[in-house]
């Protein structure tokens, strides 16, 4: 899947000083498409759904570290 056939967003705690940032893609079929927000034309990391909705829930119960 090219990464511009998709609709990116930024996390809502990014701030716009250009910093450390991931974007996401929804939509795609059976994965969450993760990329670097400074390098757009970069790989894309396909998650599994399963997966990132794992990773989302340890990182809002602060369970990583």
């Amino acid at each position: 899947m090219a990464s511009g056939n998709l609709t990116w967003r930024k996390s809502s705690y990014s701030n716009g000083d250009g910093g450390d940032c991931l974007e996401v893609a929804d939509g795609a079929p059976e994965f969450v498409p993760v990329r670097d927000s400074k390098n757009t034309d970069g790989p894309v990391l396909r998650v599994r759904d399963a997966h990132w909705a794992a990773l989302v829930r340890a990182v809002a119960a602060g369970t990583l570290g």
